[in-house]
């Protein structure tokens, strides 16, 4: 159950990522649509991130990987609005560094697992 708890963090750590920057692309890039749902997807992930700060005591390590899963769904949302919209710029610099992350964040929770 601690497990699903730890991973559960670590999605809307995720998502938290992806919407904070879905939220920045919508308000301040004239070339993304405007849209609501990632003001609102923010807002709610950072609640429920907040509730679970507030009612359970995080693990040694997991801050770590959170701040990560937060950076990877930042890092993600850029490479995914760059390769839909190639006037913003190349998406290399972004996928690459998405990769990497991500095989870090693997590496870090096998150890976990250890």
């Amino acid at each position: 159950m601690k497990q699903l708890q730890e991973r559960g963090t670590l999605v809307l750590a995720f998502i938290a990522g992806l919407s904070i920057n879905g939220t920045f692309a919508a308000l301040f890039s004239s070339v993304v649509p405007f849209s609501i749902f990632p003001i609102i997807a923010l807002v709610l992930t950072v609640y429920c991130l907040h509730q679970r700060y507030q009612n359970r005591t995080m693990p040694v390590g997991l801050p770590g990987l959170a701040a990560a899963c937060f950076v990877l769904g930042v890092l993600l949302y850029s490479a995914v609005v760059r390769a839909e919209y190639p006037a913003i710029g190349s998406n290399f610099l972004p996928s690459v560094l998405s990769v990497a992350l991500l095989f870090w964040i693997g590496v870090k929770i096998r150890a976990r697992k250890a």
